[in-house]
């Protein structure tokens, strides 16, 4: 080899970029200055997360199909949280939370397309049926709840979260940190760490990644299974993901 050839040879090595560090996955965003509307606020669901968000310090707005319904929830939940009907709730919020009643899902989601074109959604609506013996689990035809969302806003940032949280606690005041991890789904990782990011506002709660939306089904069906826990030890059961 000639000294030419081995200047560019090792010119040439100079010139591989290195590899760029993997990214560590519990550096989240903060995410304390977005607005967070929650669809289906009024219900025992919405109103919990709509409680601890804004107790957490988060600027909560929560929707109602009536504006007056959702003022005077807003109004016994204290801690700045407002109240709107859906359509203004979706328009001026960052993050939506849809917690919705699975028989009203769709509709309401249809009849706001335009209002969340662009914003973060994130589902938290558990398809179940109830009889004899006890919850159990609904496949929609999109596959989930999730799924659905994400193929009736196609113009929306779909995640899903929030699945297997307590109402009970959740509106409780006495209780000061929620004992649980929530697992999020979605197909883009900056709009998962953001939803991360959110539920680590509220004490005791990580948020931690779960796959992306195909894999939702499972995560909402999964709440049947709690039910039926809590029915069985009179208890409030959440989730924890061990060695993570």
């Amino acid at each position: 080899m000639t000294s030419t050839e081995s200047t560019e040879s090792s010119d040439s090595s100079a010139q591989t970029p290195a590899k760029a560090p993997a990214k560590d996955p519990w550096d989240l965003p903060d995410v304390s200055g977005l607005v967070v509307g929650v669809l289906g606020g009024t219900g025992p669901q919405g109103k919990g997360l709509a409680y601890r968000l804004a107790r957490a310090g988060q600027k909560v707005i929560i929707g109602s199909r009536a504006a007056e319904r959702a003022q005077a929830a807003a109004e016994e939940l204290g801690h700045g949280v407002e109240g709107a009907d859906n359509a203004e709730t979706a328009r001026r919020s960052d993050i939506v939370i849809v917690a919705v009643p699975w028989e009203g899902h769709g509709k309401t989601l249809e009849s706001l397309r335009e209002e969340l074109t662009g914003k973060l959604v994130v589902d938290c609506v558990n398809p179940l049926g109830f009889d004899k013996k006890g919850a159990y689990a609904l496949k929609p035809e999109e596959g989930s709840a999730a799924e659905q969302a994400a193929a009736l806003l196609p113009d929306s940032r779909v995640t899903a979260a929030f699945h297997h949280l307590s109402a009970v606690l959740l509106q409780d005041p006495e209780t000061d940190e929620i004992d649980t991890d929530v697992m999020v789904l979605g197909e883009v990782r900056a709009d998962v760490e953001i939803v991360q990011a959110l539920a680590g506002r509220i004490p005791g709660m990580r948020g931690i990644f779960a796959g992306r939306l195909r894999n939702a089904h499972q995560v909402e069906a999964l709440v049947a299974n709690l039910i039926s826990v809590n029915r069985r030890y009179k208890a409030h059961a959440g989730l924890r993901l061990t060695d993570v």
